[in-house]
């Protein structure tokens, strides 16, 4: 991976709760943040007390070297976003200027924390399929815009094969959203759903309270 093929793009606490349905109890669970990126989910939820581990591979460059990245793709995205603001629903944000404010909040919010002591034990460099934590090292995983919203890029066995090593560490994982880049469903859906349910996880689609790419309402949660 190289820096200049990634388009950091940082969520903030509230988004991830309205993302995954989540409440107090799942709050306080031991949580595995997948293709966090530049989201201020870690930081808020360790200054709360909670317990959370962030992978993404970009977490291999330096605070200075994510940072400039940002600005330099902050312009391009915002202006592909006026280009088709059609395709999202301008509720949480009125248009997208105040999303992108809304974004560089919480990516500040994670440089100021990826440079704490601490970070290394919490943001770690880490590729799916394939990782190093032990069985049920977690008690909940959220992988948020990677799975499935990259259908484009990745295929349905790297899905498969990323989900069953997600449930290998943790019971439970949610992912969202379950739309492409393009707003359109996923085609990995159904074959994942099949899949997992002939093997004896519970599966099924939740609707959410979250809604900015059209359609992008549901997550997969899955069960052992």
């Amino acid at each position: 991976m190289k820096l200049d093929e990634v388009i950091p793009w940082g969520r903030s606490l509230e988004e991830y709760k309205s993302m995954f349905n989540m409440n107090e109890m799942d709050l306080n669970k031991k949580i595995l943040g997948c293709g966090d990126g530049p989201a201020s989910f870690n930081f808020e939820m360790t200054a709360l007390g909670h317990s959370v581990i962030s992978i993404d591979p970009i977490y291999k460059f330096s605070a200075v070297q994510i940072k400039e990245r940002i600005q330099a793709n902050y312009e391009p995205i915002i202006s592909q976003v006026k280009q088709n603001h059609d395709r999202y629903v301008w509720e949480k944000f009125c248009n997208a200027d105040e999303l992108g404010y809304a974004r560089l909040a919480a990516m500040e919010k994670f440089l100021s924390d990826y440079q704490a002591d601490d970070s290394a034990q919490r943001y770690l460099p880490l590729s799916l399929p394939t990782l190093g934590f032990p069985d049920n090292h977690f008690e909940l995983c959220l992988c948020s815009h990677l799975l499935f919203l990259y259908s484009e890029h990745l295929s349905l066995e790297f899905h498969i094969s990323s989900i069953y090593e997600l449930m290998r560490i943790s019971p439970e994982i949610r992912i969202f959203p379950l739309v492409k880049l393009d707003c359109e469903r996923s085609p990995y859906i159904d074959p994942i759903i099949q899949e997992f349910s002939e093997r004896g996880f519970q599966v099924e689609v939740q609707n959410v309270s979250y809604e900015f790419q059209k359609g992008g309402n549901q997550m997969l949660k899955i069960q052992r």
